[in-house]
């Protein structure tokens, strides 16, 4: 399992980095992200939820560690509801 230290990082670079695991990662890779940012807090679960990846949330009051699996190759969310 790959894991990303987003904590130090602000919105929108958790996000960017996220992406890119995305596109890089195969299908079953698993990574654990921790972030601290408010934004990304909110965003990064919800986004990579729409994207059809498995999300696994472990909050507490300092950070948000999240664990993904890659389940589907990388599409953008408009992507997703073009081919639907």
């Amino acid at each position: 399992m790959q894991f990303l230290d987003l904590s130090t990082d602000i919105c929108p670079l958790p996000l960017i980095k996220v992406k890119l695991w995305l596109k890089q990662a195969e299908i079953g890779s698993e990574v654990t992200v921790i972030l601290n940012d408010t934004g990304s807090r909110r965003d990064i679960p919800a986004f990579l939820s729409a994207l059809g990846q498995s999300v696994v949330e472990l909050e507490n009051d300092t950070y948000l560690q999240i664990c993904v699996r890659k389940l589907n190759h990388h599409l953008s969310v408009d992507q997703e509801i073009q081919q639907s």
